[in-house]
Formats: structure tokens, C-alpha cells, sequence
């Protein structure tokens, strides 16, 4: 595995936890005692849906699971990456920003593992700063809604 490729498995690990704890640490608030097994989903989607904006990030989350599916199944037949329908599954009942950064490990594993079917490839320095400002981004909206 190339450097390179170490770099990004770290990243998508950091992604995945960080991911984890943030769902996490609002899907358990929603588990009472005393709840059935399905209770806390069914809570979730009527607060998921309880105004314009919980309905707008629920579609957009809902749609991306589908494109990112649709991604991590061609690229898991193309690759032989295994389980890739656990990662979906679980996309849905922990989070998909848990289970797609997981996925890309699996797929980085599985390109070194290759004899780099796919080519070299390499970030420039304005992806590299556009990747800084998303997670940026994504970390300054994940604070103002969990604060």
C-alpha cells in the first residue's frame, strides 16, 4: 500500500469516527427505557420530519445512501471488495456517513491489494484545499446543530 493510500485510509477512519460519534450521540437521546426495538426508528422519522428543514437533510441524507449504494456496489463487483451489502444495510441503521467511509477503506485495501488496476493517482493542491473547506463546512454545520 502506498503512502498515499495510508493517508486516505486514515482520513476515512478519522470520517467514520467522528461520523459514529456524532450520529451516536443524538440516536442514543432518542432510546428510552423502557422502548421496543423499533420504538427509537419510529421516534426518529416522526422528529426527522417534524419541519422543512429535518424533512430537507432527511431527503438529501436518503437520496445520497442511494447514489453512494450505487457507487459502493459497481466499484464492489468491479474490485471484488466483499460484503458490500452489509455497508449498505448498515448505511440505514447506524449511518451511512459511518458506513461509506468504511466502505472506501475496503475498497483502498482491495485497490492495494491489485496490481493498480486503476492507475496512479494523486491530489493537487486546490483539491486538497476544496477537501479542507467541506470539512470545514461539515464541521462548523455538525457543531451549530449539535450545540
Amino acid at each position: 500500500m502506498r503512502a498515499q493510500q495510508r493517508w486516505l485510509v486514515a482520513f476515512y477512519a478519522l470520517v467514520a469516527l467522528a461520523a459514529l460519534a456524532a450520529t451516536w450521540s443524538q440516536n442514543l437521546q432518542l432510546m428510552a427505557p423502557g422502548m421496543g426495538p423499533l420504538d427509537p426508528y419510529a421516534v426518529f422519522i416522526e422528529q426527522a420530519s417534524i419541519n422543512p428543514a429535518a424533512r430537507s437533510i432527511t431527503v438529501d441524507i436518503g437520496f445520497f445512501l442511494l447514489a453512494a449504494a450505487a457507487f459502493m456496489i459497481i466499484e464492489a463487483r468491479r474490485l471484488g471488495v466483499r460484503f458490500v451489502w452489509a455497508y449498505i444495510l448498515l448505511g440505514f441503521l447506524i449511518a451511512i456517513s459511518v458506513t461509506f467511509p468504511l466502505f472506501m477503506i475496503a475498497r483502498e485495501f482491495r485497490l492495494a491489494a491489485l496490481a493498480d488496476p486503476g492507475g496512479a493517482w494523486s491530489m493537487k493542491g486546490v483539491d486538497l484545499i476544496g477537501l479542507a473547506v467541506v470539512a470545514a463546512a461539515v464541521l462548523a454545520l455538525s457543531w451549530s446543530i449539535l450545540t
